[in-house]
């Protein structure tokens, strides 16, 4: 059985990963679309769209479970692809733990992007889900952008400013965008001690995971661990800036460029 993940650029890696340490023999097809990315600065509309047809472009390589790793993937296009795929094919979307996190402490901080952080879809969750938490947004300012290039130095200037910015009393942190946890020790080692960081990537696989096995269809036999990369519609490997991060290591341990597109 084949796992899609589609994403703009690395942020599908941390699921991705989870997937494979859960499940080593599941296979794994990887869309990125670095001609299109970042999608947060997009209309919805071509959000919608493209992730759509990379979706078509999943099922054609025999995708029967498609998981948006991406949180404006999720909230753009989750439904649409839903409707595209029909019933019989699972597609996963992504919400930040932003109600664990409220439930475990009293003061959190969503890191996201600054469109995620300014938009009405974190409000509304902060407000469906927050419950008595003190939360506050806190923007990210170029540190999705600095993961995707493997740009260490600009990567640990964001989290430094976001860590700044942050109020000094904050018990837990949501990270709201799918690229933050690729640099997850960088994040701890800028906050104080004792401050929980909240992700939902191991939640996404394992709900992945679940709804795969509810279809009980047969698997022995048939999977073989592999890694296949769509870059935009092209068969590739993966994105030289994804051996920067552990999660990128052990994915390209098993990334093959081979997959012929029909």
């Amino acid at each position: 059985m084949i796992v899609a993940l589609i994403d703009s650029g690395l942020g599908l890696l941390p699921t991705a990963a989870w997937l494979r340490k859960l499940r080593p023999d599941l296979d794994l097809l990887l869309l990125n679309d670095p001609d299109g990315a970042p999608w947060g600065p997009k209309p919805e509309q071509w959000v919608i769209d493209r992730v759509l047809d990379i979706a078509r472009l999943a099922l054609g390589e025999g995708a029967e479970v498609i998981v948006l790793p991406c949180n404006t993937a999720s909230v753009q296009a989750l439904e649409h692809v839903r409707t595209m795929v029909g019933p019989g094919v699972p597609v996963i979307g992504t919400v930040p733990a932003i109600k664990p996190a409220a439930a475990a402490c009293r003061k959190v901080a969503v890191w996201a992007t600054a469109a995620t952080t300014a938009s009405a879809y974190q409000a509304d969750l902060i407000a469906r889900f927050g419950g008595d938490a003190d939360i506050t947004g806190v923007a990210c300012h170029g540190l999705a952008d600095a993961i995707d290039r493997g740009d260490l130095p600009v990567i640990a200037d964001a989290i430094a400013d976001a860590a700044a910015r942050t109020p000094a009393d904050t018990e837990g942190i949501v990270l709201g965008c799918t690229h933050y946890p690729l640099v997850l020790d960088d994040i701890l080692t800028a906050l104080p001690p004792g401050v929980r960081v909240f992700d939902s990537a191991e939640a996404v696989a394992g709900q992945t995971l679940r709804r795969m096995d509810a279809l009980e269809r047969p698997t022995a036999g048939t999977s073989t661990g592999t890694v296949h990369v769509l870059a935009s519609g092209r068969a590739a490997q993966l994105p030289t800036a994804a051996a920067t991060f552990e999660s990128g290591r052990l994915l390209g341990a098993t990334a093959a460029d081979r997959l012929t597109i029909s």
